[in-house]
């Protein structure tokens, strides 16, 4: 089962998609992680990456399609959850290709649906340990003491620096203008569901699977 994971930065798609990997074994097939992974490894399409990189460029779609057509070639016999890719239609019709090549195709695509202002407040909330990493929220997941780690007792705590409200709206405005477009391209073909990203993690974890079980 191939499946594709859409939604804004912070409606939590690689959550889920971890989930799915420890529940299903499925393999969850994230561009930048395989772009930052073929980069280290000096991979002939890592290498490429690199040069197009280190010139300030973006990767092109020839290059991403590449990537992904030798993560599903090592991962034959498993499940792909498609993380970030496609992001246009361009891409989209790409990956069609690179699965029917396979004799594959795509069984769903489920949007993780958001609320911005509430996704604004849950982002910009999160801060972790700097000492264990454990995670926490201003509003949501407070420490039990104040400005002590629950896990470790650690006093030093930091926020990612693009963990701020412009930084979000500006990727739900680059969300709403070039991937949302493509869910009529998947509509068409009766693969979209929708479920709801503002629920708690085992919520949304509960209605992909009743998705993928063919029970939604």
């Amino acid at each position: 089962m191939d499946i594709i994971l859409l939604g804004p930065p912070g409606a939590g798609k690689g959550t889920q998609a971890q989930r799915l990997v420890e529940k299903r074994g499925m393999v969850q097939l994230s561009t930048g992680d395989m772009l930052r992974a073929a980069v280290k490894a000096g991979t002939p399409v890592g290498l490429k990456a690199k040069a197009v990189m280190e010139a300030g460029e973006l990767v092109s779609d020839a290059i991403v399609s590449a990537l992904i057509g030798e993560h599903l070639d090592q991962s034959e016999g498993k499940g792909a959850i498609f993380d970030g890719f496609p992001r246009t239609q361009h891409q989209a019709e790409a990956l069609d290709i690179l699965l029917g090549e396979r004799g594959r195709s795509l069984s769903h695509v489920v949007e993780l649906e958001v609320d911005e202002e509430a996704l604004v407040e849950r982002i910009t909330g999160r801060f972790t340990c700097a000492t264990c990493s454990a995670p926490y929220h201003d509003r949501f997941k407070p420490t039990e003491i104040q400005d002590t780690c629950d896990v470790c007792g650690g006093h030093e705590f930091k926020r990612r620096p693009d963990d701020n409200e412009q930084t979000v709206r500006t990727r739900m405005a680059e969300y709403r203008a070039k991937t949302a477009p493509i869910l009529p391209y998947y509509e068409a073909r009766g693969l979209v569901t929708r479920v709801d990203g503002m629920a708690s993690v085992d919520e949304v974890s509960r209605q992909i699977d009743a998705v993928l079980d063919g029970a939604a």
